[in-house]
């Protein structure tokens, strides 16, 4: 016997300010990171009894070291959940964190759940690679011409999307440069203040020389990636780094970051019972496939399929937060689909605000449905390049 397929509501969505690679949140570990997330977000819930929580759902792009042995449930202990509430870890790389969101509303809309969270946490300043601690692949993927491109690095498939859709060095930095211009404006008007849980860091620095250790704290409430003096003149200094005659810099790629975030998903039957108000609705998800070596182009696929999924046109879509691993993808994408530019990443993207992989799915998920309510506007994309060839897109529908 069928069962019939039950809303899912968003009521609370809140991340930690995004730190740049050994910056504010260079020694905070991912796990903690992760518990402060789910702590704020289920303060945002009052009244909600915490054991109702059935299962805590956690994207991470490089499960392993500080964050291995199953984060997610680690960070909702070091929560003070309760033990009865169970996590798991998932990587689909950049996705990772909008797969949880998805993962944790399909429970719901199944009738087997009705209080899920989704998170997603990841410090690449305690990761010591790119790729983790520990680069191991597959010889296989070497052997055949046609597998190479699973082990190419993400910057060379950039400068392939580059040249295949005819984007230039200078539309890639003037992307990089209107990404920060609109993340500092963003950060100025308090449009994050929403979604951000600010967090108490503790540092402790040894002085090898003194054989003392400095212990500083300070509150870290801001993105810290943008920058206000981020120029064309500044960019066009920088050296490509993936390609001799390439066109992809440190300066129109995105950040390395650390930064965590959770979202609070519950089914109508719990919206009445705590007379919750929800933020907005999940409405779709998608996931597609496309070649390794043009990885970026990931979105161009699964946008198209969500909206078919959700029965909406992309006209009626008003906010996509569009992942801009490089600026040249993320150009790509919107001309390949004819994106309207006013409507993608109207408070930057991860060039000027970082991307802490497994993370960022969740932050721009908490930053779209928090932006379509102060908007007033209703239908938000988060969308994303994922490596090895992959492209995820997520629908939200706003609840005024």
């Amino acid at each position: 016997m069928s069962k019939q397929i039950q809303e899912a509501y968003i009521v609370a969505a809140t991340r930690l300010p995004v730190g740049r690679r050994k910056g504010l949140l260079g020694h905070v570990r991912p796990d903690d990171m992760l518990a402060h997330a789910i702590r704020s977000v289920m303060a945002q819930a009052p009244g909600l009894d915490p054991a109702l929580v059935e299962d805590v759902i956690v994207g991470c792009a490089m499960p392993e070291a500080e964050q291995g042995m199953n984060v997610a449930r680690i960070g909702l202990l070091l929560a003070g959940m309760p033990d009865t509430v169970p996590g798991v870890t998932i990587n689909r790389f950049c996705a990772s964190g909008v797969q949880t969101v998805a993962m944790a509303a399909d429970r719901i809309r199944l009738g087997e759940a009705d209080v899920m969270i989704a998170g997603g946490t990841e410090t690449m300043s305690l990761m010591n690679q790119m790729m983790g601690n520990k680069i191991a692949m597959n010889p296989a993927i070497f052997e055949l011409e046609e597998n190479y491109a699973i082990g190419f690095g993400m910057g060379i498939t950039a400068e392939k999307v580059a040249a295949q859709w005819t984007v230039s060095r200078e539309e890639q930095d003037a992307f990089a440069v209107a990404s920060h211009q609109k993340a500092c404006a963003a950060i100025a008007a308090g449009h994050f203040k929403a979604e951000i849980s600010p967090y108490p860091v503790t540092a402790r620095l040894p002085n090898l020389r003194t054989g003392e250790v400095t212990v500083k704290e300070y509150l870290a409430e801001n993105d810290e990636g943008p920058r206000p003096d981020s120029s064309l003149e500044g960019l066009a200094r920088l050296r490509p780094v993936f390609a001799a005659r390439g066109t992809v810099t440190a300066g129109n790629s995105s950040q390395m970051s650390d930064g965590a975030a959770a979202v609070l998903v519950v089914s109508e039957r719990i919206l009445k019972q705590f007379n919750l108000k929800p933020l907005a609705r999940f409405a779709g998800y998608s996931v597609a496939g496309v070649p390794p070596e043009i990885m970026g182009i990931g979105p161009i696929k699964a946008i198209p399929q969500v909206l078919k999924q959700a029965g909406i046109g992309l006209a009626e879509v008003d906010w996509i937060e569009l992942n801009e691993a490089f600026a040249a993808q993320a150009l790509a994408v919107i001309r390949e689909l004819d994106l309207d530019p006013a409507k993608v990443n109207p408070l930057g993207g991860a060039i000027a605000l970082g991307h802490p992989l497994g993370a960022t799915g969740t932050i721009r998920t908490a930053t779209v449905v928090h932006g379509l309510q102060r908007t007033r506007q209703r239908y938000g994309l988060v969308t994303m390049c994922i490596g090895t060839g992959m492209g995820a897109a997520g629908l939200f529908e706003s609840i005024q």
